[in-house]
């Protein structure tokens, strides 16, 4: 038999007739700030349960469910979360993990379709192969965070700090980028053959300041306002992309199409080796 207690309390919030939490079938139970630290609830099903306010830090819970639950300021440092489920086809079926403190937790091939991550912290975590289309990271930290190969299609980042992530061979179309931090994030391939894609994103007022974007895909993108400072965009297809009010100071246009690109009032004579059409030399 396993209770679980209140953090700091030895109030019991349930009793579980088990001799372990692995698998344990703990649905729409009530463990608000439940203290289940280093638990193992690999393979548990935790569907609709109300966890705020837990610590679950260091918990074991791959190949969990969690849809529909409520994780709000939860603590998952360094948790385990590879190949949960979190999210749903359906956004008001998906979990809801706001306030959260999810640093260092491993959220590789998480399906995370609709979850609400807004103003959590997801600093150094890993989310290599996760599925995060339409999730929702409104001023969210994923400073540093690996996403190689994953999902962030229609995804709201606005205002997220992602200084130094890695996304890599990622795909970010339709994503809301507006006013984000992008500084030194890498958005290259790890393939000589492949590359991310941020087609029709929307990175209005973002700052993507020393970037590595090589031979990306960002059709009809908007980079209105943007910051791209020192990023690297040689090979990159921007055909029908707005670069207009932007810092483009010493961002490297190598072999880079310009002929379809908005490029009103931003000063491209201070980039380097953009091939400027005869028709938009005078633009201002």
């Amino acid at each position: 038999m396993i209770t679980i207690k209140k953090i700091g309390s030895d109030e019991i919030l349930e009793t579980i007739e088990a001799d372990t939490l692995e698998g344990a079938d703990l649905r729409e139970m009530n463990l608000e700030q439940a203290d289940l630290q280093e638990a193992n609830l690999s393979h548990a099903i935790l569907d609709y349960a109300d966890l705020n306010g837990a610590n679950l830090s260091r918990a074991n819970l791959s190949y969990a469910s969690l849809f529909g639950s409520h994780l709000n300021e939860i603590n998952l440092s360094h948790a385990n979360l590879s190949h949960a489920r979190l999210g749903d086809n359906i956004s008001a079926h998906a979990a809801i993990i706001t306030n959260a403190i999810l640093s260092y937790v491993n959220l590789t091939h998480a399906y995370l379709r609709f979850v609400d991550f807004r103003n959590s912290d997801l600093t150094n975590s890993i989310l290599d192969r996760a599925d995060m289309r339409d999730a929702v990271f409104y001023r969210a930290k994923l400073v540093n965070v690996s996403a190689n190969n994953s999902l962030f299609i229609g995804a709201n980042l606005r205002e997220a700090d992602l200084n130094h992530a890695d996304l890599r061979d990622s795909h970010l179309n339709d994503a809301k980028l507006i006013k984000a931090n992008l500084s030194y994030v890498d958005l290259e391939s790890k393939y000589e053959d492949s590359f991310s894609t941020i087609n029709e994103a929307n990175l209005e007022g973002a700052n993507l300041s020393h970037a590595k974007m090589r031979n990306i895909f960002a059709v009809t993108a908007n980079f209105h306002k943007t910051n791209l400072s020192h990023a690297q965009l040689a090979n990159a297809v921007i055909t029908g992309s707005i670069i207009s009010a932007a810092n483009v100071e010493e961002t490297d246009f190598s072999n880079v199409e310009l002929g379809t690109v908005t490029m009103n009032f931003s000063n491209f004579s201070k980039a380097h080796n953009a091939n400027i059409p005869a028709n938009k030399e005078n633009i201002r």
